[in-house]
């Protein structure tokens, strides 16, 4: 006998303007009870102490998560100088003081220094996997831990505000994998300084913005009538610079059941559809007939072969 699963079929994305306190899973856990669905996840980790734009998935748009997880990533946040905390952030312990307080010119001098691609230690205290443990779980045992620099791209970085000798206000918009944390604790490094972040926003993740995040208990107060669907975006919402490809029936058919149909001339990637392609890991979306998202599709030579097909 089938188990039969809990939850609606529900299929899209909200976008939770998340809280400081609970973790993106809890976060998750939540809206998925709200709305009663099968099956949810997120684009994109916030820390616990941070807050702002945390998009999630339902059902089908799960299988977009990948391509959103890519994406450039935004953010506003708050260093404070002269305090060095082993985690990075404001609840961790002090390790490090210093007296040095850098000017607003110094600082933003050395701003460039951190801009394009650069490379970055991860925080100890980070979800980072070492030889099948979590980094901060060995960072809480006491254990010595050597986490590798790698390469990360940052496309702005700037001073927008000095509130007091303590303090700098800064946004970012950053791709995949770069933390905040890291550039704070490296930035103050430079300026031969100490420094931790102590309230962090994420403003932006790929196509969705704070203006459309939605706070969890707005839609909590309406868990009891249909109207908690209303902030529902559909599917496509997080692929608005993929080119579309409109398919016949017959096409809709023969995509759905996960096989390839020959390439038109439309197909071609010029036009910087290869560059899209890199950053979403598709070239096209499949749309069938009723404007319905059917896959996400490569172009192999002259085919148009999809490897990711909606269920809907």
């Amino acid at each position: 006998m089938t188990r039969r699963r809990r939850g609606d079929p529900v299929h899209g994305w909200v976008v939770i303007d998340k809280d400081e306190g609970p973790t993106s899973a809890a976060a998750v856990h939540r809206i998925r009870g709200l709305l009663g669905a099968r099956k949810a996840g997120h684009a994109g980790t916030l820390d616990p102490l941070a807050s702002g734009v945390l998009p999630v998935a339902f059902g089908e748009a799960t299988k977009v998560v990948p391509c959103l997880v890519n994406c450039s990533k935004s953010y506003r946040f708050t260093a404070r100088f002269g305090v060095g905390r082993d985690t990075d952030d404001a609840e961790g312990r002090i390790v490090a003081t210093s007296d040095m307080r850098p000017s607003e010119e110094v600082i933003r001098s050395a701003l460039p220094e951190f801009c394009g691609t650069i490379l970055q230690r991860p925080p100890l205290y980070s979800a980072i996997n070492i030889d099948g443990r979590r980094s901060y779980a060995r960072a809480r045992a006491g254990e010595s831990v050597e986490l590798p620099e790698r390469q990360v791209h940052v496309y702005r970085f700037e001073l927008v505000d000095r509130p007091d000798d303590d303090h700098a206000i800064f946004e970012l918009v950053c791709g995949r994998g770069t933390y905040v944390r890291s550039l704070v604790r490296d930035l103050a490094t430079r300026l031969e300084t100490c420094a931790h972040v102590s309230q962090l926003r994420r403003t932006a993740v790929g196509p969705f913005r704070e203006k459309d995040a939605i706070r969890l208990e707005k839609i909590t107060a309406t868990v009891y009538n249909e109207r908690r669907r209303e902030y529902l975006l559909p599917i496509v919402a997080a692929l608005d610079d993929i080119p579309a490809l409109m398919l016949t029936e017959a096409e809709t058919v023969r995509v759905r059941n996960g096989n390839a149909i020959p390439a038109s001339q439309d197909c071609s990637d010029e036009g910087g559809i290869g560059n899209r392609a890199e950053r979403h890991e598709a070239a096209f979306l499949c749309v069938g007939p009723g404007n319905v998202p059917v896959a996400l599709a490569r172009r192999v030579e002259r085919e148009i072969r999809p490897f990711r097909v909606f269920n809907l």
